[in-house]
């Protein structure tokens, strides 16, 4: 006689959902030619989308510290996906910038991420998408995340 498992609940559901979407998506990065972005650059690559950012703003941002944030600010620049200009006005400030590698990198996660939603809405229909949508922004207000989403701020995860 077998024990069944019990089915799992909808928070493991979705946490497991988003680590294959990482996997899926980083995968298909890779094969498209951005082979060395990480799960971790992505949360410097929100920030960099909102424009010129510096090192000590995103740090204070996504709460963490300065030395992290520079360490992947430098692999960044050294990948060809971000870019580090001095400020014209202070030569200390050296804002960096989504590269266009960057941005061609941005633009074919988020066709991946359309294509598996569309794979969504052809099995579910757009209801329960938007359905599930709705339960899943109501998690992240609920876990006070709502506005780091909003303002693409979202704390990095702890390190493993």
């Amino acid at each position: 006689m077998t024990d069944e498992l019990p089915p799992a609940d909808l928070l493991s559901l979705i946490s497991l959902a988003g680590s294959a979407i990482d996997r899926r998506v980083l995968e298909d990065l890779h094969a498209a030619g951005f082979g060395s972005i990480r799960p971790a650059h992505g949360y410097l690559i929100q920030r960099l989308l909102t424009g010129p950012q510096l090192v000590t703003v995103m740090a204070a941002d996504l709460g963490v510290s300065q030395q992290a944030v520079s360490k992947m600010a430098k692999e960044l620049v050294r990948l060809g996906v971000a870019e580090q200009q001095i400020d014209g006005t202070d030569s200390r400030r050296r804002p960096l910038t989504l590269s266009e590698y960057g941005r061609a990198g941005v633009e074919r996660a988020r066709v991946i991420r359309k294509e598996l939603e569309q794979r969504l809405v052809n099995s579910v229909g757009a209801d329960d998408l938007a359905a599930a949508q709705r339960v899943v922004s109501t998690l992240l207000d609920q876990l006070g995340l709502a506005d780091h989403l909003a303002n693409r701020t979202m704390p990095l995860p702890p390190e493993e």
